[in-house]
């Protein structure tokens, strides 16, 4: 057991991009649409514009400490500005197929196996920026089981507003330094840190973590290589 684990008694995920594969995920479903508009541009590159858009959104969102603007609608605020910036016709009813398709999304391949690995140790949670109805919804697709599903609507807040981190520990009863926070966003992993929680980096686009003063207890590659430090 690693020191900085030993007071660890759940691991808390980020869902959107740390456990499904948002970026795969959604140029699966944009190429097809793209196609169907005769939009001749990366299918890749208006998947990386949408995600940024929405999260660029969402921080706006959550700077203004408003009354918290839901994920599905953040999510149609922004495909319709990267719909209308790659010039492409379109109408209401497709920006929704295309948010909720979000719902659909699948598992990175090592996912399933890693989870029943560390859960036989840990406690799972998710808490994710999306809406509790998505999440929800998201289990007959992505077949993942959690002891704790916590959407950041509870705090009022996107993350990583610290206040998501900290009323994601009162919900399950735990102490921040009790939880191992695990995503593949480095904000992720310095909003957690900030609220007091451990936090592990799943560095799969082999980028360097910033000189934030919040760094992770421990970067590795996929979860294979997390379960195989913690079981």
């Amino acid at each position: 057991m690693t020191t900085w684990a030993a007071n660890v008694k759940t691991l808390m995920f980020d869902q959107y991009g740390t456990l499904v594969d948002m970026q795969g995920g959604l140029i699966e479903v944009a190429k097809p649409y793209l196609a169907s508009k005769a939009w001749t541009g990366s299918a890749n590159s208006f998947v990386t514009w949408w995600r940024r858009t929405h999260f660029e959104n969402s921080m706006i969102d959550a700077l203004l400490q408003k009354q918290h603007i839901s994920y599905r609608n953040i999510g149609h605020l922004s495909v319709t500005q990267v719909l209308r910036r790659a010039g492409i016709e379109h109408t209401r009813a497709e920006v929704e197929m295309l948010v909720e398709s979000i719902v659909r999304l699948k598992p990175f391949p090592e996912i399933p196996a890693a989870l029943d690995r560390l859960r036989t140790k840990y406690r799972i949670a998710v808490l994710s920026n999306g809406d509790p109805d998505m999440l929800e919804a998201a289990k007959a697709h992505h077949g993942l089981t959690y002891d704790h599903t916590i959407s950041v609507q509870e705090a009022n807040a996107f993350k990583p507003h610290v206040a998501t981190y900290t009323k994601a520990a009162e919900i399950i009863g735990q102490g921040p330094d009790e939880i191992l926070f695990v995503a593949n966003h480095e904000f992720d992993c310095v909003g957690a840190k900030a609220a007091g929680m451990r936090a592990a980096f799943i560095d799969r686009r082999q980028r360097p973590f910033a000189d934030w003063p919040y760094q992770p207890d421990v970067i590795v590659r996929d979860m294979t290589a997390l379960a195989d430090l913690l079981v």
